[in-house]
């Protein structure tokens, strides 16, 4: 038992190693990785649909290949859709749907050799950060199981932090890789708009808000897996701009000294904790050592413009799923068949006209140009990825009285993160402070429009400085 909880603690790429170096078989490190989820999910709740018969067979099969060839992974249960299994989106109106296909990233995640162990927990219909859905129950932080996940890949990140695999599936619509990512002591990167496909089945998903990738305990696995999946597919309304060579190639070349500008204040009013603040000065403090320019500064925009646009194009991107459920189904969108956070986005996105939502995508691109022109001066932009540690599970919670009660909380929680989202640029949460109670609180960075490249290459050399990867959390 000791040797397999060691061998789920590897990252990805040295799992991969040993397997292409037949020091084991992949059907050794399946059924680790079934061992720790059987041993630890009754706790956390991370994997909500078990795979294990289907992992198993593929284990065996002979024509594996790619570069992580026999890994153990998870996906999300939004968005990626894995031909006969299950895709609840958090919530009990789609709590029948199996999908009928695989997604393009999925696709791409099968070619590169991973074997999908399971789906992981997601708040209904992806739409809060916490992880905390009616029809599953919540996902529990390894760190302090009272706490918070962060959301809306909450699951995947409680089954990395906690061992079950080295890496699993997320997407972000507003934070929904990098919350996690904070809350659970992860790497998270949310890549530029465009880099990984959505297709099928999406194109353009609230505006361009949503991209998908993974999160990870080493940032050469991110790296690898980005790799492996970017990429154009036919039809896509995006394409992000191409890299200049691999993004494994990346970190391991240096960054350079960066011109890099701090921000901790949100600009409306939101009061961001002592932790948050710690975590960004201490990242300023290695970054001033590691021979980078840091300097207090921020981007000028309209924030109030920024949040009107962001509320109008996310409620009525809940309208619109809701929608698309009700034509899957074929039954009435009802109150009673959704959360009340989620009918009061929905009975709010309703009142909005198809002009509110273009004057929402205009304001969007407009602010967007304000940020690029930000980084003509910058290489990157530091932030607290939360503006507070894990709090408690229950503080998003909205009584049907007062239904959007947690939306207006989780503003409070997430005055960072969601701009990257309205922009397109990649950002990433790094791991490099906890707290007196232990908890992981994750710096924020953002890079230009298509340049994950100086991402990656800044995130080995911290990983480097301030590793990460041995820390484990009571639950693991």
């Amino acid at each position: 038992m000791a040797k397999d909880r060691e061998l789920t603690f590897l990252d990805a790429t040295a799992q991969a190693e040993l397997i292409k170096t037949k020091e084991i078989k992949p059907i050794e490190l399946i059924e680790a990785a079934i061992e720790q989820i059987e041993s630890l999910n009754p706790r956390i709740n991370a994997v909500i649909t078990p795979l294990f018969e289907e992992a198993r067979r593929a284990a065996l099969d002979r024509s594996l290949d790619g570069p992580f060839a026999g890994v153990p992974f998870l996906l999300k249960d939004l968005l990626a859709s894995y031909k006969g299994v299950r895709m609840a989106f958090g919530t009990k109106s789609m709590a029948s749907f199996v999908a009928d296909h695989d997604s393009e990233l999925v696709s791409r995640y099968k070619r590169a050799g991973l074997i999908v162990l399971g789906k992981t927990n997601t708040p209904e219909l992806g739409l809060m950060p916490t992880t905390e859905p009616q029809l599953f129950g919540p996902s529990r932080n390894p760190w302090d199981i009272s706490k918070t996940t962060g959301g809306s890949s909450g699951g995947s990140a409680a089954a990395v932090a906690s061992g079950m695999v080295a890496v699993a599936h997320g997407n972000d619509g507003g934070g929904s890789i990098r919350i996690p990512a904070s809350c659970c002591g992860l790497f998270g990167l949310k890549p530029t708009r465009g880099r990984n496909p959505l297709g099928p089945d999406f194109g353009d998903l609230l505006g361009g808000f949503v991209a998908e990738h993974v999160l990870t305990r080493s940032v050469r696995d991110s790296a690898a897996l980005l790799d492996a999946t970017k990429g154009y597919q036919m039809g896509d309304p995006y394409c992000a701009p191409s890299p200049e060579q691999t993004y494994l190639k990346e970190i391991m070349t240096p960054p350079g000294s960066l011109r890099i500008a701090v921000l901790t204040d949100a600009g409306d009013g939101t009061a961001i904790s002592q932790d948050s603040h710690a975590a960004v000065n201490e990242s300023a403090k290695l970054l001033t050592d590691l021979g980078h320019e840091v300097i207090e500064d921020a981007p000028t925009f309209n924030r109030e413009l920024l949040t009107w646009a962001f509320t109008v194009i996310w409620a009525s991107g809940c309208v619109s799923t809701i929608q698309g459920i009700s034509h899957l189904t074929g039954k009435k969108p009802l109150p009673e068949d959704y959360e009340p956070v989620t009918w009061g986005l929905f009975e709010m996105g309703s009142g909005f006209k198809a002009s509110d939502y273009l004057l929402a995508v205009q304001i969007i691109q407009r602010i967007s140009r304000d940020i690029g022109r930000f980084f003509v001066d910058y290489d990157v932009l530091m932030t607290p990825v939360l503006a507070e540690a894990p709090v408690p599970l229950g503080t998003f919670d909205s009584p049907s009285d007062d239904p959007l009660r947690g939306w207006k909380r989780a503003g409070r929680f997430v005055p960072f993160t969601p701009l990257c989202n309205a922009t397109g640029q990649p950002a990433m949460s790094v791991p490099l402070y906890w707290n007196t109670g232990g908890l992981p609180i994750g710096t924020h960075f953002v890079g230009r429009f298509g340049d994950e490249a100086t991402l990656f290459r800044l995130a080995s050399q911290l990983e480097e400085a301030r590793p990460w990867r041995d820390r484990r959390p009571p639950i693991s």
